[in-house]
């Protein structure tokens, strides 16, 4: 009963938790693209679209379908679009505080659609705001160590991580059973006009028809017209149904993802694709000519549309079932990778579609263009508008976090380290950015102290590295599509069928979405074995079908892709973002020079210092590689060399803990064994003694991986491994804890003034 309780509080407060642009003024879908509108909770969504029609008085039943009806007499026609999307709602917390999760629809949308939830960033939707949280995934790192890993396809695997460390505190943050889960992805422009992200199938259908109705009342069309925004139809098209019982319509149009009819044995469907206009659906039961009479309409108009055989709207349920009236049709745009975090549609084809539903009921057309563009959900939302995000975090000390997300958010994959580089001198102090050299191999390069005669103390060189994985473009296609390869290495199911960035070298950066393997949209497929798909190719695109019209974007062959990122933090002092190996590690570099100050040679004669940012770690540790041995060539290698990388933790629901066992919060972490090294186990022990002597917690272990460390050796260097917990390794829901990143900066400067 409580958690009944909690539901009608949360539809009570539905409205409340948006705030809407004021009444008249146009829709704001950048705001209410973000809402959460998973089936069956859809009500925030229904309360402001509500709202938005205030002044035609619009009608709201039970299930959320929100109606508005202008004219009188026959015919009555009316247009229909969805709101619904496909999520997730929690079914279950577990001790450890992960919650488990529920499909809506409970029957998959389509093969992947489950796969492409793990690792990736989201929502709780709770009655007071939203959670931050992520899907848990394998590491990379851990993967050799294991036989037979945990697949990730199943629902069964998907656990959601908001950073909680028990049952008890999920729900004291507000997580409950029943409370809807999406991914938090925004919409993102790919290209220059088409527009991608999750759900966007199922948003674009309710924006044209939202924005066709800020004018219905001055239609002209003759007898009624009813414009109408349903609920449910991923289950089982209840709020459809609802809508046909209660009104007897003459004619329908259902605006929204058309789905074409299976082809023919022996023959194919000719790919519809963003960008060549509006779909007219006409389906097997039409025995009226309303297809006809819109494909007439849209040529008297001079709107590109075109006519395919598709499926109608589902509408399930028991008993008899309302038919759809003989005069229907449905109207839409064409999408790829549909059903998919990477769905993608064109803002051209959109504006199409509203000027024919426009066109269609007799009203005023509205002037739209791709300058003046009401669909642009991409921008940041009006000021003031959105569902809040709860803040339950704590941090260190405000100068720490401030570099964290500087670094964390900065953009540079192997071999493109200069936003990092450029991020990594921003947060430096002066005197120190000053000091700062750039070395042949791209590595960014800072000395403190000198030698002095008589006085013997070790050289010590603290080592992080600046790139983080991603692609790169290889070549570009006829049709303008990307050839990318990857850089580094990680569980390419991550990102296939999801946004990118293109990044180019001017600074400015690209939308774009990765493609699925061959046969992804059908029953029974696989995936590839999971490491089978490193260093392997795939294809991005960027809204174009012509190599001629990629290169005007500014794209070429070496421009690098990564992920968009957003510093996320989630429950106590967790936080989660893509890239936090090793933007931490220079984190600690950074706050370490902040605390050693600009008289480190006076206060301790005698030593030296060099703190190095490395490039191209994630390919081959080739900037490390570099730097030792030009310095060994001179006769300068350090006596001790500290690299600070990411310490892969299995505190993961997914992960066995046989190794990597180091809980965040608890400590940096001396990262004593891996695939690449293997620290002194005397040093360990002096790091740890150090460690407990400052007061900083610490941790010790086995993970996997490599780091810079063993390129060091080589030259006589004594190495040791520093690092800090990450769950989730290079994947998009990296997690770490602050406290961790605190610790890991001051042993730096415990290390390099006291070994």
């Amino acid at each position: 009963m409580k958690a009944i309780a909690r539901i009608i509080v949360a539809a009570a407060v539905a409205g409340s938790m948006i705030a809407p642009v004021f009444a008249g003024a146009p829709p704001d879908f950048a705001a209410l693209s973000r809402i959460v509108a998973v089936s069956g909770y859809e009500q925030q969504l229904s309360a402001a679209i509500a709202h938005q029609l205030g002044a035609l008085h619009p009608h709201t039943d039970n299930l959320g379908d929100v109606r508005v009806t202008v004219g009188s007499g026959s015919p009555h026609r009316l247009i229909v679009a969805a709101i619904d999307q496909p999520g997730y709602v929690v079914s279950g917390i577990t001790a450890q505080g992960y919650l488990r999760v529920q499909r809506l629809p409970q029957r998959e949308p389509n093969p992947v659609f489950d796969t492409l939830s793990f690792a990736q960033p989201a929502y709780v939707v709770t009655p007071k705001g939203l959670l931050n949280g992520g899907f848990a995934g394998l590491s990379i790192h851990l993967a050799p160590g294991r036989l037979d890993p945990p697949s990730m396809s199943p629902i069964d695997n998907l656990y959601l991580d908001i950073g909680a460390n028990s049952a008890a505190e999920a729900r004291a943050a507000g997580a409950d059973i029943l409370d809807p889960v999406r991914l938090a992805q925004s919409p993102m422009t790919v290209g220059a006009d088409d527009e991608a992200g999750a759900a966007a199938g199922d948003r674009f259908g309710w924006e044209a028809l939202l924005e066709a109705a800020q004018g219905l009342a001055h239609a002209r069309a003759r007898g009624t017209t009813t414009i109408a925004f349903v609920t449910q139809q991923w289950l089982g098209g209840r709020g459809l149904a609802r809508l046909l019982t209660e009104l007897p319509v003459d004619e329908m149009i259902f605006v929204g993802r058309i789905q074409p009819q299976a082809p023919a044995a022996g023959t194919a469907v000719a790919e519809l694709l963003p960008g060549t206009g509006v779909v007219i659906g006409t389906t097997a039961a039409n025995t009226a000519s309303l297809p006809d009479a819109l494909q007439s309409l849209a040529l008297a108009h001079h709107i590109a549309a075109r006519t395919v055989d598709a499926k109608p709207p589902v509408i399930g349920g028991f008993g008899d079932k309302p038919k759809l009236p003989q005069r229907f049709a449905l109207l839409g745009v064409p999408t790829i990778y549909p059903v998919t975090p990477a769905e993608t549609f064109s803002r051209a084809d959109l504006r199409r579609l509203t000027r024919l539903i426009e066109d269609y009921i007799g009203e005023p057309v509205t002037a739209m263009s791709a300058v003046n563009d009401p669909f642009d959900a991409a921008r940041a939302p009006v000021a003031g508008t959105g569902v809040p995000v709860l803040d339950h975090a704590t941090a260190p000390h405000a100068q720490v976090l401030k570099t964290l997300e500087t670094m964390t958010t900065a953009y540079g994959a192997s071999g493109h380290e200069q936003g990092t580089r450029a991020a990594i001198r921003s947060r430096l102090p002066a005197w120190a950015r000053r000091l700062t050299h750039v070395d042949p191999a791209g590595n960014l390069v800072l000395h403190l102290g000198h030698a002095l005669p008589g006085v013997h103390v070790p050289t010590i060189l603290f080592d992080a590295h600046m790139d983080e994985i991603g692609y790169q473009v290889t070549h570009i296609k006829q049709d303008g599509r990307l050839v990318v390869r990857e850089l580094g290495g990680f569980y390419g199911r991550y990102y296939l069928g999801h946004v990118m960035l293109v990044h180019l070298p001017d600074g400015r950066s690209i939308g774009a979405v990765l493609g699925l393997p061959s046969g992804w949209d059908r029953p029974g497929f696989k995936w590839p074995p999971a490491l089978s798909t490193l260093n392997a190719s795939a294809d991005a695109y960027v809204g174009t079908d012509s190599r001629a019209a990629t290169e005007r974007l500014g794209i070429r062959a070496g421009d690098f892709l990564t992920i968009p990122k957003t510093y996320r933090p989630l429950l106590g002092s967790h936080f989660q973002i893509r890239s936090i190996d090793d933007r931490v590690g220079d984190t600690a570099l950074i706050e370490a020079v902040r605390a050693l100050g600009p008289d480190f040679a006076r206060k301790y004669p005698g030593h030296q210092v060099t703190f190095l940012w490395t490039t191209r770690e994630e390919v081959g540790l080739e900037g490390a590689a570099a730097y030792a041995a030009r310095v060994a060539k001179l006769g300068r290698e350090p006596d001790v060399v500290f690299a600070v990388d990411m310490f892969v933790s299995s505190q993961s629901p997914l992960e066995t803990q046989r190794y990597g066992d180091t809980p965040l919060g608890k400590g940096f972490v001396v990262r004593a064994v891996d695939l690449s090294h293997v620290d002194p186990p005397a040093d360990v022990a002096r790091v740890v003694a150090l460690a407990r002597a400052n007061h900083i917690p610490v941790q010790y272990g086995v993970t996997g991986g490599g780091n810079d460390a063993a390129v060091y050796t080589r030259y006589g260097s004594n190495a040791v491994a520093l690092g800090w917990p990450t769950k989730y390794s290079h994947s998009p829901a990296e997690e770490s804890d602050t406290r961790d990143v605190d610790g890991l900066s001051r042993i730096c400067t415990v290390l390099a003034t006291q070994w």
